[in-house]
C-alpha cells in the first residue's frame, strides 16, 4: 500500500510543528524520519496514525489501511500481562474466550522478539527496554499494512537495537509493509532504512537514499554539526560527528549571508 502525504501541517496553538510536508512511502520500503529535537517527527507520524489533528491530505491509495502504531510515550503502569497487552493489538479488547488463531499470532510475535519467557509477567514489572519490545510486538501482531514506529529503539541496549531494526527491516520486506520509523541514531538509519526524510523546523529538508540525504552539508545545515561521512567495511554509510557548529554561522565561515538570513527567518516564522 503506497502512502501519499500531501501538504501536511500540524499546529499546537500558535506554534507551527509541521509546515506543508509532502512525502511518499512505498510498500516493502523502510522509510526513516530523522531530524533534530522539535523538528516535527512525532507530529508527522501521529498525524498519519490518525491521533493528531492536522490539515492537508493523507492518502492510503483508496483502500482500508491496517495501521500498526507504536508511540514514543509508552506507559508502564498497566496491570495487564505481556500476553494480554500484545493480544490487545490483535483484538482491541480482551474477552474471556480467545480464538486459537489469535493466540497463535501472539505466540509467534512474542517468539520473534524473544519475549515468550515474559508472557505471563505484568507489564509494570518490566524494564523500559522490555516494555518497548512488548509495544513493538503489539504493533506487529495485528498484521498491519502500514507500520509506524516512533523511536522504537530509544530504551534498548545496542544488541537489541540491532535485532529490532533488523526484524523491522525484514518484516517490511517480506510482508511488503509500508513502514515509517523515527530514529535519532543516524548510523542505524543509514544501515537499515531504504530511504530517509529529514525534517528541519517542521519542513522537509531532504528526502532520498541515505547516501543522498546524509551529506556533510545537510548535517551541518539541519543538525548543526560538522561530521565526517564515510562507509564501513560492510559498505554501510557511517556518520562521525566532529563538533557542534555555531547556531548562527557568520557569512563566509559556515554559510553564506543568504543562508544565515533564511535560517533566521525560518526560526522567526516558527515562533509566530
Amino acid at each position: 500500500m503506497t502512502l501519499d502525504i500531501h501538504d501536511l501541517s500540524v499546529r499546537y496553538g500558535s506554534f507551527q510543528a509541521l509546515d506543508r510536508v509532502s512525502l511518499t512511502a512505498r510498500p516493502g520500503e523502510l522509510l526513516g524520519v530523522i531530524g533534530p529535537n522539535g523538528s516535527g517527527k512525532s507530529s508527522l507520524i501521529r498525524a498519519v496514525a490518525g491521533v493528531q489533528a492536522h490539515s492537508g491530505r493523507i492518502d492510503f491509495g483508496g483502500t482500508e489501511a491496517r495501521v500498526g502504531y507504536m508511540p514514543q510515550d509508552i506507559s508502564g503502569r498497566s496491570a495487564l500481562t505481556v500476553l494480554e497487552v500484545v493480544l490487545l493489538g490483535r483484538l482491541r479488547r480482551l474477552a474471556l474466550s480467545v480464538a486459537a488463531e489469535h493466540l497463535a499470532a501472539v505466540e509467534a510475535v512474542l517468539n520473534e522478539l524473544e519475549l515468550t519467557r515474559l508472557a505471563n509477567r505484568c507489564l509494570s514489572d518490566l524494564s523500559g527496554g522490555q516494555r518497548q519490545l512488548v509495544f513493538l510486538a503489539q504493533s506487529l501482531v495485528s498484521d498491519p499494512t502500514i507500520l509506524l514506529l516512533d523511536e522504537p529503539t530509544s530504551a534498548l541496549d545496542i544488541r537489541h537495537q540491532l535485532e529490532v531494526l533488523s526484524i523491522v527491516a525484514h518484516l517490511t520486506s517480506v510482508r511488503s509493509l509500508t513502514s515509517i520509523v523515527i530514529l535519532h541514531d543516524l548510523n542505524a538509519a543509514a544501515r537499515y532504512c531504504d530511504r530517509l526524510a529529514a525534517l528541519d523546523q517542521g519542513r522537509l529538508a531532504a528526502v532520498g537514499t541515505p547516501d543522498e540525504v546524509l551529506t556533510p552539508a545537510l548535517l551541518g545545515r539541519v543538525f548543526g554539526v560538522e561530521a565526517i561521512v564515510a562507509t564501513d567495511p560492510s559498505g554501510a554509510l557511517m556518520v562521525s560527528p566532529v563538533r557542534a557548529l555555531a547556531r548562527h554561522p557568520p557569512p563566509g565561515k559556515d554559510g553564506t549571508a543568504q543562508d544565515t538570513a533564511r535560517r533566521q527567518a525560518d526560526r522567526q516564522r516558527s515562533l509566530t
